[in-house]
């Protein structure tokens, strides 16, 4: 199986790169972990920020692999801790399929981006920035990774 981070948004600053690339490269085999980065809209003062947020949901679409479950990352969605992670990590590692974790831009995912997902998962009642939710995010699959497979990373 493998976990595609779908986010708009592009040239991020090194540090997040960085740190993205280092929890990223320590997922196992079996569920590697890959960024792909589709391109936010312009935003002008007068900017139409509702159709804004639907192109930038045509590129999560297109970027999101046939077949694959999509789980989209928004504030209204289900915040889990760590060990129930890693229940549904396993949960979707036993499934097989592909897994595409969608992160909108600045206003967000439409409300139509948000029925597709098969699960909306909010990391946080509070706001992170975009560049820092890519290192969260890596960092908990890694962490419920590591607890999976009885791996010292994750204590209790």
């Amino acid at each position: 199986m493998r976990i595609h981070l779908i986010a708009v948004g592009q040239r991020m600053p090194g540090w997040v790169e960085a740190a993205y690339r280092e929890y990223a490269g320590r997922m196992p085999p079996e569920s590697t972990l890959q960024l792909v980065e589709v391109a936010a809209e312009k935003r002008g003062r007068k900017a139409d920020l509702v159709r804004i947020a639907e192109r930038e949901a045509e590129r999560l679409r297109a970027a999101t692999p046939r077949g694959a479950r999509i789980v989209a990352l928004d504030a209204r969605g289900r915040q889990f801790d760590t060990p129930k992670l890693a229940v549904r990590l396993s949960g979707w590692l036993q499934d097989g399929r592909d897994v595409a974790l969608w992160v909108g831009g600045p206003e967000g995912l439409t409300d139509a981006a948000r029925a597709e997902a098969e699960l909306l998962w909010s990391l946080s009642a509070l706001t992170f920035p975009h560049p820092l939710v890519r290192v969260i995010v890596a960092e908990q699959l890694y962490r419920a990774s590591s607890i999976i497979n009885h791996h010292p990373y994750h204590r209790d």
